[in-house]
């Protein structure tokens, strides 16, 4: 499981085995959430209030780009 980015405790990451359309996995204390970031949508959630799937929201938008790239990266899509 690779990880991306961390930012406010939130752990960004992929499985090895993914597949498409593009998603990131995202998991805080107890809390897990997956979207996928063509569009940015939630796909789901376990144990985030909705002011932190907000949050997450808004960062994977801010972060998208760099999700995007190093999931090319991982697996040789450039």
């Amino acid at each position: 499981m690779p990880t991306l980015l961390r930012i406010n405790g939130y752990r960004f990451f992929f499985y090895t085995n993914e597949h498409l359309p593009k998603h990131i996995h995202i998991e805080k204390g107890e809390g897990t959430a997956k979207f996928d970031l063509f569009p940015v949508e939630l796909v789901k959630s376990k144990r985030f209030k909705v002011a932190e799937i907000s949050e997450i929201r808004k960062l994977v938008l801010e972060n998208r780009e760099v999700l995007n790239q190093k999931w090319d990266e991982y697996f040789n899509l450039k």
